[in-house]
């Protein structure tokens, strides 16, 4: 549970990354990740499999030319569906990593918090270069 805090004081990266940090080994996990052709070849399988199944029901792209649409994004989301799964069943957490890699001194922490830290900074930023526009942005949320 959070800490009480004052309201009219944010918090500063480094305190946000070290209350993340300690939460670390029970939150932070590594999961297995497929990247680039690997991607590539689960969705063009599935673009193949939606094609196929769609022209078993007269569905072409003579008789429907705009299907190509439709087929790659169900191919993304059915890639993404298989791609999550696996990802979510081969986790690791932050305590077995570092005792597979033989860091007793807990350095890969560190990063992650030196990491977390520029990151927030960044957000923050990032934020705030935008935060000017906001209002205008906004107007249709206000109250009638």
């Amino acid at each position: 549970m959070a800490e009480s805090q004052d309201p009219s004081r944010p918090r500063a990266p480094e305190e946000v990354a070290a209350e993340l940090a300690r939460l670390m080994p029970r939150d932070a996990v590594y999961t297995l990740r497929f990247l680039g052709e690997s991607q590539h070849r689960l969705r063009a399988h599935f673009e193949e499999v939606i094609a196929r199944e769609l022209a078993g029901r007269g569905v072409t792209a003579e008789s429907h030319p705009m299907i190509r649409g439709f087929i790659e994004t169900h191919a993304l989301l059915l890639r993404d569906f298989v791609l999550s799964g696996v990802a979510m069943t081969h986790q690791l957490r932050l305590g077995e990593i570092e005792r597979l890699l033989g860091d007793t001194t807990s350095v890969l922490s560190v990063d992650i918090w030196d990491d977390l830290r520029g990151h927030i900074e960044t957000a923050e930023r990032q934020f705030r270069a935008q935060a000017d526009a906001l209002p205008d942005q906004l107007e249709g949320y206000r109250a009638p």
